[in-house]
Parts: structure tokens; sequence; C-alpha cells
């Protein structure tokens, strides 16, 4: 009996255990919503084969009907509960939270009444009954009606016996031993647990075959374990019927029960002598059943500890998350809003620095969404030459480009700079809303937030507003940015404009002077010609063209620059390039290819890789002065080749500031080996560089043909070079200039406002920001942080059902570890026993 009573406790445990597990609530005082089957007895037998009886053998009762008028007709279920302090003759009927007392003949004629009554056999027709007594185990018998009657189906019997730990408790009269294979109720109990480890069998009515050999020979033979195949591995025990015990109990002191227990199992002995002392009586079947409990246990308790183990480390997790109760004192509760704001502030770096949450978004600004902006700016409408005309004219009054367009072209820049304001302005506000949206994720990463929502609310507050401060700076501090290149733009820009228009004349005007000299002296070369006789062999003056074109060297050496291709568009020739690095001049052979607008270089003319390509349509080409050239070289005398001085060295740069014309060098200064050649070169690479330019600047040499007198008739040659062609063409010309430098100054403002808005607002979100978190919760009263302290309900209750949880399994694991070693240890006792026994 004892053994029962710690697997009750045992089973209690493995109840709460496998709740926990299943996340539900458990109360040790309440019933669970799943009751343990570890303690479930199910019997099952035929019509008359004493279920009944053996029901109430082990209650010490006779509390259920026997005998044929009192068949189970419906299932009763009857909640054992042991009581020691009760005498062996009490019986407490227990209805919801009331207890009554009652007798065993008044309960069986009760549930004789309601079973006469008629029942349909389906588990809503169950009687349950709650009793408590000193003499029955704490099991749940289960009394089925016979399973040979129409009323028992399947449904009812998976019902109670399937997917559960019940004892199915197998009960044969002595009388129908010899031909147990055919009983109904082994091959059910086969069907639901084919290997036996809850199943026990009894055979009942012992005494009334006690003078049939056969009967006693194949009931013996069943409790030695040497029956049919179907029941060899079923524990067998030995009850006669139930008048004598329960007869024999009732006229006797409080321990006739055990008495008349003892005398069962001598009269057994008796009738079966060669059966062991252990399969026969009440008491035998008390021990069965028990064992069968234990065993069963024993196969659900790893587990159900391994489980726990796994559950226990959850809870512990969670209990971590959740952190500690706040403790109640001025000191303690400052010290917790600063642990809190120091967790959100590794939070919020991780988040910026690490790129978790939207911490990418600011590059991704920097790098894709502003400088597209600034590329998107309308510079072809405001530098369309009539908007140029329109912006000079308002701001100098009449042609004032004719003269100096000064003022026009800076309010131009001015203008076209302050559409840098829009996007610089928009990209602080993204910075900002990704700022804000970094701080919502960090606080919502930081656990300990999470229990305190005024305090994290407050957080956020405090840090937004840091963050608006900073925006308010950021904004300020690219608009100044703009605006500092608006207020300024270097004179050098509008001397270099000048110094260019002066060139670009002086240029012209050098070439109407050689082509009308070289007009003359062709007209005075003929008229020789043609009044003096040639001499034989002389080559003749060749045409006036090639006259113009070149000096008389080159006209007898042959052309001076080679072209090829099918419309000459490649032009080949030797220049000399000035080096960077050591200043001298080096001899390379320079290849132009006036489609693709590329003029490169090699070293010898029979290289064929270039060393260098310069893109000409990105550049432009100026005549270096002799002033210039004469800075820029240490050696005068290789001016020209022919030593006369004359000035053959020009350069080309970008047409945009700040960028390099070949590899890293802003300019490269190239020298002709004579004026022709420079002249030819000069034309050529205009012509790429601006097209209308190019054509004007050929122009020239076909007005040469005409002679001086005829070329300066309609005034002077000062007159003529500070008059331009075309005024429009001239200031068509400044705008690009000054659309270049804008160009420059927004490629600077792309590199300089996300420096500004990094240093205005990251790195005072990294630092001043959280400083500011720092102070303001410090400069809070104590009263207003217990306020804002304030845990949320939810996270109060979570923390109180993990630490209830925790405490129940601790106490679970060690009771069932212990039970575990038990249940191990009384296993093998047991089957010592049972095998000393047989």
């Amino acid at each position: 009996m004892d053994a029962v009573d710690e697997l009750a406790q045992l089973s209690e445990s493995m109840r709460q255990a496998t709740a926990l597990l299943a996340d539900e609530e458990v109360d040790e005082n309440a019933p669970s919503r799943r009751p343990s089957t570890f303690l479930n007895v199910v019997a099952l037998g035929n019509v008359g084969a004493g279920k009944s009886a053996v029901l109430n053998s082990l209650i010490g009762h006779p509390v259920l009907p026997t005998g044929e008028n009192g068949a189970t007709r419906a299932p009763i279920s009857i909640d054992l509960q042991r009581d020691g302090s009760l005498s062996g003759k009490s019986i407490v009927l227990q209805i919801d939270n009331k207890s009554q007392q009652v007798s065993a003949s008044a309960l069986r004629h009760s549930l004789q009444d309601r079973l006469s009554k008629g029942s349909s056999g389906k588990k809503q027709d169950e009687i349950y009954l709650k009793l408590r007594t000193s003499t029955a185990p704490p099991l749940k018998l289960i009394d089925l009606p016979g399973v040979d009657q129409r009323i028992v189906s399947d449904s009812l019997l998976s019902e109670y016996i399937e997917h559960n730990d019940a004892i199915l408790l197998i009960i044969v009269p002595a009388a129908q031993a010899p031909e147990i294979s055919s009983s109904r109720a082994i091959r059910i109990a086969k069907e639901y647990d084919a290997e036996s480890t809850r199943t026990v069998g009894v055979i009942s009515k012992i005494d009334q075959a006690a003078s049939e050999p056969k009967v006693l020979a194949a009931v013996q033979a069943l409790l030695l374990g040497q029956g049919p195949p179907k029941t060899a591995d079923i524990p067998w025990v030995a009850l006669i019927g139930q008048s004598v015990s329960i007869a024999s109990a009732q006229s006797g002191s409080e321990n006739s029960l055990e008495t008349a227990w003892k005398a069962e199992s001598e009269s057994l002995k008796s009738i079966l002598s060669s059966a062991p002392q252990s399969k026969l009586g009440r008491v035998a079947l008390v021990d069965t059943l028990a064992h069968q409990i234990r065993n069963r246990m024993k196969i659900r308790l790893p587990n159900l500890l391994s489980g726990l183990q796994g559950k226990s480390q959850i809870v512990q997790g969670e209990l971590a998350r959740l952190g500690e109760q706040m403790v109640h004192s001025s000191e303690g509760t400052r010290a917790v809003a600063l642990e809190l704001c120091r967790e959100f502030e590794d939070k919020f770096l991780q988040h910026i620095a690490g790129g978790e949450g939207a911490g990418w978004k600011v590059v991704a600004s920097f790098e894709g969404n502003f400088p597209n902006r600034i590329k998107q700016l309308p510079l072809d409408r405001h530098f369309d030459i009539n908007n140029v005309k329109r912006i000079v004219l308002e701001a100098d009054g009449y042609q004032p480009y004719l003269i100096s367009p000064e003022k026009g072209l800076r309010s131009l820049i001015k203008i076209v700079l302050e559409l840098a304001k829009e996007p610089s302005q928009l990209c602080v506000d993204e910075v900002h809303r990704v700022l804000v949206d970094v701080v919502s994720a960090a606080a919502n990463a930081t656990p300990g937030l999470g229990r305190y929502p005024p305090f994290k609310r407050e957080v956020v507050t405090l840090a937004s507003s840091a963050l608006e401060m900073f925006k308010g700076e950021a904004k300020k501090m690219v608009v100044a940015l703009v605006d500092m290149e608006r207020a300024f733009v270097p004179p050098q820009h509008f001397i270099r404009l000048v110094q260019r228009r002066m060139e670009r004349q002086r240029r012209e005007d050098e070439l109407k002077n050689r082509s009308s000299k070289k007009g003359s002296d062709a007209e005075q070369s003929l008229l020789n010609r043609a009044t003096s006789p040639q001499t034989a062999g002389q080559p003749t003056g060749g045409s006036l063209k090639s006259m113009k074109d070149k000096p008389e060297k080159d006209a007898q050496e042959g052309p001076i620059l080679k072209t090829a291709g099918p419309g000459g568009e490649i032009t080949a020739g030797f220049l000399l390039k000035k080096s960077a690095k050591t200043n001298g001049w080096s001899r390379r052979w320079f290849v132009l290819n006036e489609k693709t607008g590329k003029l490169g270089y090699t070293k010898k003319q029979e290289e064929r890789h270039f060393r260098g390509v310069i893109a000409l349509e990105e550049c432009n080409v100026e005549d270096v002065s002799d002033e210039d050239e004469a800075k820029s070289s240490k050696d005068k005398k290789s001016n020209g080749p022919d030593g006369k001085g004359e000035n053959l060295m020009f350069k080309i740069t970008n047409k945009v500031a700040y960028k390099t014309v070949l590899k890293a060098h802003g300019a490269v200064f190239l020298k002709a080996e004579s004026v022709a050649e420079k002249n030819e070169w000069l034309n050529k690479l205009r012509n790429i560089m601006d097209p209308f330019k190019g054509s004007q600047g050929k122009s020239a040499p076909s007005d040469s043909s005409v002679p001086m007198r005829q070329s300066l008739s309609d005034g002077s040659l000062d007159t003529m070079t500070r008059r331009p062609a075309d005024p429009e063409e001239e200031l068509r010309w400044m705008s690009q200039e000054v659309r270049g430098y804008v160009e420059a100054v927004l490629n600077s403002l792309a590199a300089n406002v996300p420096k500004a808005v990094v240093l205005c607002q990251v790195e005072k979100a990294k630092e001043d920001m959280l400083n500011h978190l720092y102070s303001s919760i410090s400069a809070q009263s104590t009263a207003r942080i217990e306020q804002l302290l304030m845990e949320d309900q939810n996270v109060k209750g979570k923390r109180e059902r993990y630490q209830k949880q925790s405490a129940l399994l601790s106490k679970l694991t060690r009771q069932l570890g212990i039970h575990d070693n038990r249940t191990v240890a009384a296993s093998g006792w047991t089957d010592d026993a049972g095998g000393a026994g047989t």
C-alpha cells in the first residue's frame, strides 16, 4: 500500500511537470486540465467475469453491485483517496466541496437503482464517485460494461484506454482459463498495449473451480507464465470471490481487513499449491498494479526530466531578459534609471556603427540620394543663352557683355548656387528621420526599457528633442556652406575670363597678320616669276595655300603634319611635351583622331600603344604667352628650333576646375617645332573642343589670300581686334566657363555637405545626445523617476509567473530525480524478488 502512495506522489509531480511543459498554469492545490492517467485502472472482462467483485476487493468495501442483477451497464468511475484518519469501516463521499459519510450498502443500492434504469453505454452516461477510505489505494478505478455486450463499442473503449498510461485490468473467471486465448478482453488489451507494459491479468472465482483439476492446472500455468503465447508477457494474479474477503472483514476489528486478505492468500495457496505466493490474493494484486505503474513511469521519466531541464533554461533566460525587480530606494531608483540609459546607449551605438536597423540609410543618403539631387539641378535651363542674356541685361544694361558682364555672371552664379540649398536641407531632414528611427529601434531593442513603458517614452522624447536641435544646427551649417560659395566668387575666375578673351583676340590678330604677310609675299613672288626667266631644274613656287600654311623650309621638306583615314580625320606629328617631374621637354609622337576627339602620344613613332590619351571634348586649349613660357621653362633657347624666339607653346586644361587632363596632371604643356605647325595643331584641337569656334578659327587663313592693304581697307587693326565678330558667341563662351566653375562648386558641396551633416548630426548624436539624455534624467526628481519607472503590469506578471515556474521546476526536477532513482532501485528489487519467487 505504501508503494502505491509513493507512486501517487510521483504521479502528481509528473502531472505538474507535464502541465509546465505544456505552458499551463500549475496550481499545486487545484486539479490540472491534464490529469495524470498513471493511476487509472480500467477493468475489462465479459459479463459475469467478476469485474465489480475484483474492484470491490481493491476498494475494501462492497460498493459496486455484483451478481446477475448488478451487471454493469454504464461506465462507473471511482476516484479513491486514502485517508489514514478514517476507520476501516468508514466511507466518505465527496460531492463538489462537500463531504458526506455513507455506508457501502447505501452506495451499492444507489448505483444498482441507477443501473437498472438502463443506459446506452456511452461515456456521457458515466457514473462518477469520489471516495475517501483508509483501506483503498489512491487509484482511479473504472468499471466498464462487459466487453461481450453490444453497448460496448470501440469508441467507448478508446475513450478510456487509448493514448494514455492507464492500467488495463483483464478479469477472466477461473472456469474460462483453459480457453483464455479466445477471450475478447485479451484481444482488446493486445490491440492497445501490444507489449503488455500496462496490462495486469486477474483470474477470479478460484474457489468456484477448486474441484476441477484441469481448470486449476490452466490457472497455475498462467500464474507461472507458461500459458498461451498471448498471455505469457502478462503478469497474472489469482483471487477468490469477494464474498470471502469482504464478508469476513465486516465483522472483525480495525485490523480485520488485513486479516481477511491474509486468510484469502492462505486459502488460495491451499488450492493452487504450485503457484508462487506473490501471485495470490488482493495484496499481490495491489503490488502487481504498483509494479506495472512504476514500469510505466520509468518509461516516461527520462523524457520528462530532459524536457524540464530545457524548460528551466528557457525560464532562466526569460528571467534574465525581464530583469530583477527594482530596488525601492532613492539611490536604487536612480541607479536603475542610469543603467537603463547605458543599455540604450549601447544599443544605439550598435545600430549606428554596426549598420543594424536603419543605420545604413545614413550612408545611402550621402552616396545616393543627395548626389543625385545635385546632379538633377536644372543647370541647362539656367545656362541657356537666352537666360544668360536676360540676367546680364538686367544686371548691367544694354549689351554690357561687350565690355564687362561680370556683374551679370556673378548674379547667375548666385542664382544657380541658391538651388543647392534645397537638396542640402533635404539631406539634413533625411538623416534626421533616419536617426529618429534608429532611436526608436534602439529603444525597442533594449530589454530593460521594455519593462518600463513610461521611462522608455521619456528616453525617446529626450533623444528626439536633442536630434531636433542638431537638425537645426546642421541646416544652418549647410546653408552657410552654400552662402559662402555664393557670397565670394574668386576674382581670379573673372581675371582668367578676361585673359582668355584677350589671348583669343591676340591669336586672331596674329593669324590675320601672318596670313596677310604670306599673301603679299606670294603675290610678289608671282610677279617676280612672271617678269624673270625660270632657271632649269629650279622648283616652282607652289600654290598660294601651301605658301600660307607652312614655312619655306617645311615646304621643301614635305607636309608639316601627316594625315590618314578616309576623310583625313587622323592627324599625326611630333610635339615637345613638358615633363611635370623634371620640368624638361621631351619629343613625342602625337596622334589626333577627330572622330573620337582623342589625342594620344607615344615615345617613338613606331610604338603601337599610347602612353597617354586626352579626351579633348572635356578640355580647353590655351596659347601660352612669352612671359608665361619664360616662367615655365628653364631654357629660353629651347623656345623654338629656329632660335628666332617665336611663341610655339600652348597648353591643354580641363573645362571644369579641379579635374585632371592626363593622369594626375591638371594641365599639359606642348610646344610645336614651328609657328605653322602650332597654328595647325591649334585649329584642329579647337575644332574638336568647340566646333563653332574651330570653324571661326579656320576662316582666318582663307581671308589671308587678300592682300593686306585690302584687308585693312575698312579700318585700322586696333579697331578690328576690339570688336568681336559675334558678341553672342562671346557671351556663350563666357557662360560655359561660368558653368564649369559652378559645376566644380557643386561637386565640392556634394563632398562637403555630408561632412557637415556627420559632424552636426551623427557625431553629436553619438556624444552630445547621450550626454543630454544622462543630464536630463539626472536632473529629474526622485518622485518623477519613480513615476517613470512604473513597471508594466504585464512584465511584472510575467516575471512572477516565471519565478513561480522556476521554483516549481527546481522542485519537480529534484523530486523526479529522486523518484527516478528509487523507481530504478525498486524495479530491480521487485524483479529479483519475482525471480526468487518463481
